[in-house]
């Protein structure tokens, strides 16, 4: 049975990290006849020049008849001046709530051969491997009321709410132990519960859900705390999950300790089916050059085959591929030092696909 793949390159340099990883996509599904079948879209900043719409219409039924989702960055500062509801990144959040995609796995995994290149120190950062698990399409981001207002005074006040139930708590809570589960059997929820009732109840609900999970080690942090600790102490993390605001600032936070935010790869969940990207931006300044870093990207079709099509065998190829490419020291410009063998974008590719046999 064919599985259906939904792209979406989109703008800025996401065109070109996606070429790579669907040539890498094409040999892992004629080595392992996997059945995939690719159908390309528009969404983000290409999709308004078009359409007039960040998302059409056209761009989300396909999203939705596909197994998955493949996107590679949206925006810049050419769509800047539009409308806030017209922006490309109104596209993200969309797709993420019309799929109900409420479940984001980022990893911050620290390459040994990219250790040097983390702005901690080497002993801080060695062997770090987190997961984070974000809530994706509840709390401030979603929350209503939103919007601004006028008051009397001619002054004017934004809102934004910040609001989880309980299904929406347990369903982000299981998810967490599941992936725990098939990891370091470590799990740190962070909240802010001495002042926020609305996490208040979430380490309620994550503690109820978590007596269904005896064998995870569950911990409770407040995020100040937890942005502390991620610096000062990596190692102590397995997996850590948080609501949507939390997890936004987070991830990018644990991302650092890799040396690069164009290494990591991220999925965002409902059950199987999934949306998987590049946690990095469209960085326009560097679009069209060969400058960009494809391996967040690759790495995000890894995690694909992973979580929406069980296939662990692939995954495990695509990952030891990169492995082995760092370790033979090519880098793109963004983790190059002097020693090493500085490739492109499309030449990164390359020797990644001569990595898998």
């Amino acid at each position: 049975m064919s599985k259906k793949i939904a792209v979406f390159a989109g703008d800025g340099i996401g065109p070109e990290v996606m070429d790579e990883a669907l040539r890498v996509l094409q040999r892992v599904n004629e080595k392992y006849a996997l059945g995939v079948e690719i159908e390309k879209g528009l969404v983000g900043g290409c999709a308004y020049d078009k359409h007039g719409a960040p998302l059409p219409e056209s761009s989300l039924k396909l999203a939705k008849s596909a197994d998955a989702v493949m996107l590679g960055a949206v925006g810049g500062p050419k769509w800047d001046s539009l409308d806030f509801s017209l922006r490309p990144e109104r596209a993200l959040l969309g797709l993420r709530g019309e799929m109900d995609l409420y479940a984001n796995l980022r990893p911050a995994k620290v390459h040994p051969a990219l250790a040097d290149a983390s702005t901690l120190k080497r002993e801080v950062v060695d062997g770090v491997d987190i997961m984070v698990v974000r809530e994706l399409v509840g709390g401030m981001y979603f929350g209503q009321p939103r919007g601004v207002e006028k008051l009397p005074d001619g002054s004017e006040r934004g809102i934004n709410t910040e609001v989880y139930t309980t299904p929406e708590i347990e369903r982000i809570a299981k998810v967490a132990f599941e992936v725990a589960r098939k990891r370091g059997k470590k799990l740190c929820s962070v909240d802010k519960a001495n002042v926020l009732e609305s996490s208040g109840l979430w380490r309620r609900v994550v503690i109820e859900v978590g007596k269904s999970y005896p064998d995870v080690a569950l911990s409770h942090m407040y995020v100040d705390n937890c942005a502390m600790q991620l610096i000062r102490w990596p190692g102590q993390f397995d997996v850590i999950v948080t609501n949507n605001m939390f997890g936004d600032i987070l991830s990018d936070e644990a991302s650092m300790l890799t040396g690069s935010i164009g290494m990591l790869p991220s999925a965002s969940l409902s059950g199987k089916k999934g949306m998987y990207e590049p946690i990095h931006g469209s960085a326009p300044d560097i679009a069209g050059q060969g400058k960009a870093n494809p391996i967040a990207t690759i790495l995000s079709v890894a995690m694909m085959l992973d979580y929406t099509f069980d296939n662990s065998s692939a995954a495990r190829e695509i990952e030891n591929a990169v492995t082995k490419v760092l370790d033979g020291g090519y880098r793109t410009a963004d983790i190059y030092s002097d020693g090493m063998k500085k490739v492109s974008t499309k030449e990164m590719g390359d020797v990644i696909l001569k990595a898998i046999a």
